[in-house]
C-alpha cells in the first residue's frame, strides 16, 4: 500500500518518526508522501526523505515528499516563497507540488489571498512539470475553475496530473473532478458512518482507476480500527492505519481489500511517478 498524505511533522508525532514508519512497514505500508504545508516545512519533509535514502536499509517503508502553501497559511507567505518552493521542486525526494488549494470552510486566510496563492502554485506545478496535491473544503467551483485555468493554458489536455486529497465534497463537485480527470484521495473519513455518509454513498461513483488512499494522519483515524491502548492517542490517526481506509472501501466497493490496495497502489506510483528502486528496497527480502 501506498499512503499519499502523512503530516509527519505535525507536533503530535514529536520524536516518534522512524517508529511510526516502521508500525507502518508491519501493517503493509510500503511507501508515503510526507505531506508539505508551509515552505518550511516542506523543507523539512524534504530533508527527511533525503537522510532516509542516504541510509536506506531493506524491509523500510519509502517516503518521498510534497513542497506546497496549504490554504490555511496563505497570508503568511513571504518574498521569496515561490522560488523556495521551486528549489525543492528540482529536488529527487519531491515527487508533487502542494498541499495547495482552497479552504472556505475555516477561511484562515482570506479567499482572495487563497486563490493567488494556489493560482502560483498551480502554474509552477505545470512549469516543473509535477503532480499537484490538492486541498479543498467548500471551494470546488473556484478550486477546478483555477485548475483548468492555470494547467489548460500551459497545454495540458486534462487534470490527471491532479490529486484532490482528503475529498468530502458534493456529487458535483465529485463529477466536476473525475470528468477533468483528477485522481481522488479518500481518508478514514469514508469509515465514519454518521459524518461520513454522505462520502460513503459517493464511492461507488470512483473508478478504480482514479482511486487512491491515504492517512492524513494524524487527523481523521478510521472509525473502524481498535482503540489504542494509550488513552493519550484515542483521537490520534497514524500511516500504520491505512488498511482500515481500504477495508471501508473494500465493503463499499463490494470487492476484496487486496484489489483497493493494488489498483490505489499502481494509481499513486502512476501520478506521482514514484521510483522503482525506492519501491523495491521497501519490499521484503529486498537488497
Amino acid at each position: 500500500m501506498i499512503d499519499i498524505g502523512v503530516n509527519l511533522f505535525s507536533s503530535q508525532f514529536d520524536g516518534e518518526h522512524n517508529q511510526l514508519l516502521l508500525e507502518a512497514y508491519q501493517a503493509g505500508v510500503r511507501g508515503l508522501l510526507i505531506t508539505g504545508t508551509t515552505v518550511a516545512n516542506s523543507q523539512q519533509a524534504q530533508s527527511y526523505c533525503q537522510q532516509r535514502d542516504e541510509e536506506r536499509t531493506p524491509n523500510t517503508t519509502a517516503c518521498f515528499a510534497t513542497a506546497g502553501v496549504h490554504p490555511h497559511h496563505a497570508q503568511e507567505i513571504t518574498e521569496h516563497w515561490l522560488q523556495d518552493l521551486a528549489q525543492l521542486a528540482k529536488q529527487p525526494q519531491v515527487v508533487a507540488m502542494g498541499e495547495m488549494g482552497l479552504d472556505y470552510f475555516r477561511n484562515f486566510s482570506n479567499p482572495s489571498s487563497q486563490k493567488r496563492c494556489f493560482a502560483a502554485q498551480v502554474a509552477l506545478a505545470a512549469e516543473c512539470q509535477l503532480p499537484l496535491f490538492v486541498h479543498d473544503r467548500d471551494a470546488s467551483t473556484d478550486t477546478l475553475q483555477i485548475l483548468q485555468q492555470q494547467l489548460l493554458g500551459a497545454g495540458r489536455s486534462d487534470l490527471s496530473c491532479v490529486v484532490i486529497h482528503c475529498f468530502t465534497g458534493t456529487a458535483a463537485a465529485l463529477q466536476g473532478y473525475l470528468e477533468a480527470g483528477c485522481y481522488i484521495g479518500i481518508t478514514g473519513w469514508v469509515s465514519d458512518q454518521k459524518r461520513g455518509q454522505a462520502l460513503r454513498e459517493l464511492i461507488p461513483k470512483i473508478p478504480l482507476s482514479r482511486l487512491l488512499i491515504e492517512t492524513d494522519a494524524p487527523y481523521l483515524r478510521p472509525q473502524n480500527a481498535p482503540a489504542p491502548q494509550d488513552k493519550k492517542h484515542k483521537r490520534r490517526n497514524t500511516p500504520a492505519l491505512l488498511p482500515y481506509v481500504a477495508s471501508s472501501l473494500a465493503s463499499l466497493l463490494e470487492i476484496s481489500e487486496a484489489q483497493v490496495q493494488q489498483h490505489s497502489s499502481d494509481n499513486a506510483k502512476r501520478l506521482f511517478n514514484l521510483p522503482a528502486s525506492a519501491l523495491a528496497a521497501a519490499q521484503p527480502g529486498a537488497s
